[in-house]
């Protein structure tokens, strides 16, 4: 699809958009740092910044991808790793936490809220003003956010007000920018107070950008569909075995090392992974606790630590 095309067709592109947009919100990567905005915030956990939400790259049909990954500390150290489910295929942590949940046991289910999946979007950006590092404004970046702030994606193409008028967020020319405001409420992040602005034609510090300027911030995106591209997911005999590792299971005959809170918490249960050669239906997991965007930064810094 050429930039003109893109222009000419960005009122059935948003019905596309919006489409596959409700559908997700009904279903109840691989990474470079460098080509991630992160937000920074102050002593108090404060933080602004304003961002336009990008089309669709070339070859790509949605502006964001959205996976699920699994986070958390056994015995044997942390596992981090992105969940098959985001594939629709099996993951032998949703297999354990259902297990876990099914054991008739609160404390049984208790393990496996600590080890549930964890939701993300990533999109492309480009930063119209961050005061905290002002170099990065005009740039193109990968963003990853939670239900939130995809949330407030969805509110904005679908309104609930009479006096609302839907938005495509990610249009260039009809689109608005989208003010990042972060607080700091009891001890989490919280982006309750982030919104968008007036809807308007994409611009930068320095003012309106032309369809060429528009073009080249187009050109200068990252690809999303590599985020989610099967090779950069373990396989499922992969993950048992760090699944094993980092809980400390033997042949499937201890569960995990119970914390403090826990007591002997599940020490008592039999996990049981299914054997395949190829990939199966996805099954479902636990039941869990809705994921936030205050629980998207908690792991940046154990992710190092994780690392083999």
């Amino acid at each position: 699809m050429s930039f003109a095309s893109l222009k000419k067709n960005r009122t059935s592109s948003f019905d596309k958009l919006n489409s596959q947009l409700q559908s997700m919100s009904n279903q109840k990567m691989a990474r470079d740092d460098d080509n991630y905005w992160k937000p920074e915030v102050d002593k108090a956990g404060n933080g602004y910044a304003v961002l336009r939400f990008l089309p669709a790259s070339e070859g790509e049909d949605m502006p964001f991808v959205r996976y699920w990954d699994h986070g958390f500390q056994g015995p044997g150290g942390w596992y981090i790793e992105k969940s098959l489910t985001t594939l629709s295929q099996d993951d032998p942590v949703s297999e354990y936490n259902s297990q876990l949940w099914n054991s008739g046991h609160d404390e049984d289910k208790e393990i496996a809220r600590k080890q549930k999946r964890r939701l993300s979007y990533v999109a492309n950006v480009m930063v119209v003003s961050d005061p905290s590092n002002p170099s990065r404004e005009g740039q193109v970046y990968l963003y990853k956010f939670g239900k939130k702030i995809f949330d407030k994606l969805n509110d904005a193409m679908n309104p609930q007000f009479a006096d609302e008028d839907p938005i495509n967020p990610f249009d260039f020319w009809e689109g608005a920018d989208f003010k990042l405001k972060i607080r700091q409420v009891e001890g989490y992040r919280n982006y309750d107070k982030s919104e968008f602005a007036t809807p308007a034609a994409i611009s930068s510090s320095e003012g309106a950008l032309s369809d060429e300027d528009m073009e080249a911030v187009w050109n200068k995106q990252h690809s999303l569909q590599e985020i989610v591209d099967p090779k950069n997911f373990k396989s499922y005999a992969e993950l048992k075995a760090k699944l094993h590792k980092v809980l400390q299971l033997d042949g499937g005959s201890h569960a995990p090392s119970p914390t403090a809170e826990d007591s002997n918490a599940g020490m008592e249960f039999q996990p049981n992974f299914k054997e395949r050669s190829a990939p199966q239906t996805a099954q479902a997991e636990a039941p869990s606790p809705t994921s936030s965007d205050s629980e998207d930064d908690s792991l940046d810094f154990f992710k190092s630590l994780a690392e083999d």
